[in-house]
């Protein structure tokens, strides 16, 4: 069994994700905006919490830790570097770091652009990537600049198309819907948004999302793409104007 068959993805405040996985003994937690909707999932599942990693510190992704460490005395895990505006850690983490969960191995990767000394989390074939690289957009760029968020995603440049990417927000509506105002005749846009209008209107989490998706209908990961670099104004330059532009036109959306 992977991880990402084990991985329960659970809905929190608004739209809010936090996702459970587990390997061995070990039973882990991404993010915690709420602790009551995690709490619930792992009672459904007769789950016994043991970690919880945290990937930035902003309220709707940690608010949740305290209740949870009381319910399970889970041990917590987060960037070092981001220490001072974390829950207490038990486990600070640098990037080049690793987190083992059972047989499990994560390695943790700075993501900054979102908020300063943002971490993302690269187990087999699943990316928890917090607010950096999100389904159909990335994180709105409260402390970083556009250079650091583009060398932030670029890392996720080499990773297999099949990798899941563990975003921390249901956004991909608007996402889809911003990203097809740039290039409104790319078909796999067109089709990505159908797709995740059926899902929601059933209910179901469109998150988490594939990195093939994503390379196709991301326009933060399309920067060298001509089509992105004319409906941006930047054609000619490089593609970090081509990013930035971009992210000021969703800003601004």
């Amino acid at each position: 069994m992977t991880l990402s068959d084990t991985m329960i993805t659970v809905p929190c405040l608004s739209d809010n994700y936090a996702f459970i996985i587990r390997s061995g003994d070990r039973v882990a937690v991404v993010d915690a905006p709420d602790a009551a909707p995690i709490l619930a999932a792992l009672k459904d599942h007769d789950l016994q919490l043991t970690d919880i990693l945290l990937t930035h510190h902003h309220w709707d992704h940690v608010d949740g830790v305290a209740d949870l460490v009381a319910a399970t005395g889970a041990q917590v895990w987060g960037a070092k570097a981001d220490a001072d505006r974390l829950p207490t850690l038990d486990h600070p983490l640098s990037p080049g770091d690793e987190v083992t969960l059972g047989t499990e191995t994560g390695h943790v990767i700075d993501v900054s652009g979102h908020t300063i000394n943002h971490i993302a989390y690269l187990f087999d074939g699943i990316a928890f990537t917090g607010d950096s690289l999100m389904a159909a957009g990335c994180g709105r760029l409260f402390e970083g600049t556009p250079e650091q968020m583009y060398t932030s995603l670029a890392q996720f440049a080499d990773l297999p198309d099949a990798t899941l990417i563990a975003s921390g927000h249901e956004y991909t509506t608007s996402n889809l819907t911003f990203a097809l105002s740039l290039e409104p005749g790319n078909p796999a846009l067109i089709s990505r948004l159908a797709e995740v209008e059926g899902l929601r209107s059933r209910g179901q989490p469109s998150v988490p999302s594939t990195l093939m998706a994503e390379r196709h209908t991301n326009p933060f990961l399309r920067a060298h793409d001509p089509d992105l670099k004319a409906a941006t104004g930047t054609t000619g330059q490089p593609d970090v104007d081509t990013f930035a532009a971009a992210r000021r036109a969703k800003d601004a959306f």
